[in-house]
């Protein structure tokens, strides 16, 4: 079945959720960024456009221990309200879902935004990956990351060290192309999708739409 044609199922809670203690917090007159599945807290992870004075950061992760402000799924965002979040950052999260997953979270990054609202989505690409696989240079070194060198084995099934250290939601369930992630994006209702790449790496940017600028 084409990715246009998958059925897009979204929590029936969506509309009930209260505001989170961080978004009541933020201070007068910033922006909030939704930091979804954000880690450990590490100034460095928050992408650089939104480290100014006027966004205020909300961190989302599924593990207690990185001591997010909201311990959460990807897929299951029920303590974020609709239309709350001026942009969500998710650097290298799809990939850690199933494939049936993917749809689901990226109708929660929708509901939450605000209309105008900006998500910026980073992953690896696996075409410049599968590069190397052909070459043969499967466990050679492809890149330095802050977590150390990684490998093409590592892009398409998970940063082995850290999985064998006990962390298994770190392991890749799917993976993605420019056309396929481009498609996931505009399929959750996104507009203005701009795809980039860097080494061994996918980038979108896409808007929620304001309707109500269309009137």
């Amino acid at each position: 079945m084409a990715i246009d044609q998958l059925p897009v199922a979204v929590p029936d809670h969506a509309a009930l959720a209260p505001p989170t203690p961080a978004l009541r917090k933020r201070p007068t007159g910033t922006r909030i960024v939704l930091h979804v599945g954000c880690g450990p807290l590490d100034a460095n992870s928050l992408h650089e456009r939104f480290r100014g004075p006027q966004w205020h950061e909300v961190r989302v992760d599924l593990d207690p221990t990185a001591r997010p402000d909201l311990v959460a799924s990807i897929t299951d965002l029920r303590g974020i309200a609709d239309a709350s979040a001026d942009a969500v950052w998710s650097a290298h999260n799809l990939e850690h879902l199933h494939a049936h997953e993917v749809p689901v979270a990226l109708a929660e990054f929708f509901r939450v935004l605000k209309p105008g609202g900006l998500a910026l989505i980073t992953l690896p690409d696996l075409q410049q990956v599968a590069e190397f696989i052909v070459a043969d240079k499967l466990e050679e070194v492809a890149y330095e990351s802050p977590a150390g060198p990684i490998t093409p084995l590592d892009c398409v099934f998970g940063l082995r060290k850290a999985i064998a250290a006990g962390q298994p939601l770190m392991a890749h369930r799917t993976g993605f192309t420019e056309t396929t992630l481009r498609k996931h994006v505009e399929r959750a209702g996104f507009s203005n999708v701009r795809i980039s790449f860097s080494p061994f790496a996918l980038w979108a940017e896409a808007v929620k739409a304001d309707l109500r600028a269309r009137e």
